[in-house]
């Protein structure tokens, strides 16, 4: 059984019954039929879909924010921003599909070559719960632009965001078959992988679980993107504007209560600002207001899962024990729902258990450097490598530091977030593969080198 609960009141919202294997193979038939009229059709009417979903969504964009909401936590201003953002993606994509998918020509010893981007098939799509809409469809606005079909095995506590999603793609006119949801745990996708009809396998979430996904398709050669975990550093050094590193530095922790990959996780500050961005922080950090996420003025909602707050709540207490100092927050709230208290730690030690581990909720663990070297060097020690920002007044320093700290994306003076016009992705154990942007729409293409005799010049004698 597939259970939706209210994390902000621990109520069960809906059941559901997993499908069996006769129903599962159904739906692998019905998307292989699917992938092959739609992969035939002009990129162009392919795209018509995405304009169609981007109206989907807008217009209902009040039902699927309060669905996240419900089902997950999410205060209800970040989930509409959540929709609004799926509807740029689709008609982002929309608008640079036939451009990103057009044939290149290149200049070679033949009459003529080129290189063709065309559909790998259809395409498992292992998604997470913290964003439940959005997640799907950065994978899925470029995957079914490109030619494939999409079946998708959402996480198992947002079952209901899980159909929706199928629900604004066949509103929005997509074939019987290409966009399909199964609401199963994870016991049947071992054999969905091995499956000779799927083509290809994305998952976002844990490196832990990320290491299975990518062993099973590796086993069976199949392609992958894997976007896993972070321990992003948010560096600040001592000619930052400080105001400005605190103001992002609270939300870039604490949005979606600290459950997102790119949250900001380790707090590097150069001695110099150091008091003063740790007084400001903390100030800012004791001020969010935690209650009920359907209220426009909540700015910390409830965990998705009562396991999560355990697990944050593990990490805390094991670096206090550690010799970390909770400076606020620091336990769980009182009460119904599965609420944390925003959390700022000092004191933290590159051995600590919240500078080693992702924090996957909302705890800021702060660092003292002395140096540029020292902040660099503590920025890449980690088995991570998504995202990381870098606060400094010099633009020149800053683009000079750039290629010493290891990570999929750097923002500079800004919050690290995902943008559909750049690639999305991390290095070490953050995974591989992108998301998003012209490199985001080509993972899932057979990137096709076409060679058209005769040669007009004479062909090398190597002949590979």
């Amino acid at each position: 059984m597939i259970r939706s609960v209210n994390p902000a009141t621990g109520e069960e919202l809906a059941a559901f019954e997993q499908p069996g294997a006769a129903e599962i193979d159904r739906a692998v038939d019905a998307a292989v039929r699917a992938q092959v009229r739609w992969g035939d059709l002009p990129v162009a009417e392919r795209a018509r879909l995405l304009t169609a979903a981007a109206r989907v969504l807008r217009k209902n964009v009040g039902t699927y924010a309060e669905l996240i909401t419900n089902e997950m936590g999410k205060p209800i201003i970040e989930a509409e921003a959540e929709v609004e953002k799926c509807a740029v993606t689709c008609d982002f994509y929309a608008e640079n599909a036939a451009r990103f998918l057009g044939e290149e020509s290149v200049s070679t010893a033949a009459t003529e070559s080129y290189i063709a981007y065309e559909p790998v098939g259809v395409v498992l799509a292992l998604m997470p719960w913290n964003f439940p809409f959005f997640q799907v469809f950065r994978f899925a606005a470029p995957a079914l632009a490109s030619g494939n079909a999409v079946i998708l095995k959402h996480a198992e506590n947002v079952p209901q965001c899980a159909l929706a999603v199928a629900d604004v793609l066949k509103e929005a006119g997509a074939p019987v078959g290409l966009f399909q949801t199964l609401l199963i745990g994870p016991d049947p996708v071992h054999k969905l992988i091995a499956d000779p009809r799927i083509a290809a396998v994305t998952f976002t979430g844990s490196s832990r679980v990320g290491s299975i996904i990518g062993a099973q398709a590796g086993t069976e050669i199949k392609k992958q993107v894997l976007e896993l975990g972070g321990s992003d550093p948010f560096i600040v050094l001592d000619d930052a504007d400080v105001d400005a590193a605190i103001e992002t530095a609270i939300r870039a922790r604490n949005l979606n209560a600290g459950q997102s990959c790119i949250s900001a996780k380790r707090f590097i500050l150069h001695s110099a600002i150091a008091d003063r961005f740790t007084e400001g922080f903390v100030a800012g950090v004791s001020k969010l207001k935690i209650g009920n996420p359907l209220d426009r003025a909540t700015q910390i909602g409830p965990m998705a899962r009562a396991d999560l707050r355990a697990s944050i709540d593990r990490q805390v207490k094991a670096s206090v024990q550690e010799g970390a100092k909770i400076l606020v927050g620091g336990a769980p709230v009182d009460g119904a729902g599965f609420f944390y208290q925003p959390t700022v730690l000092t004191n933290i030690k590159p051995d600590s258990t919240a500078f080693r581990e992702e924090t996957f909720g909302p705890a800021a663990a702060l660092i003292r450097v002395g140096s540029l070297d020292e902040a660099i060097d503590l920025a890449n020690r980690t088995e991570y490598g998504l995202g990381a920002a870098l606060w400094t007044a010099d633009i020149g320093r800053a683009k000079k530091i750039a290629p010493r700290i290891k990570s999929g994306s750097l923002f500079v003076n800004g919050m690290v977030s995902s943008d559909p016009r750049l690639p999305f992705g991390g290095v070490k154990r953050s995974g591989y593969g992108r998301e998003l942007g012209v490199h985001g729409m080509r993972e899932f293409t057979n990137i096709r080198t076409v060679w058209i005799g005769p040669a007009t010049t004479p062909l090398s004698n190597l002949s590979e």
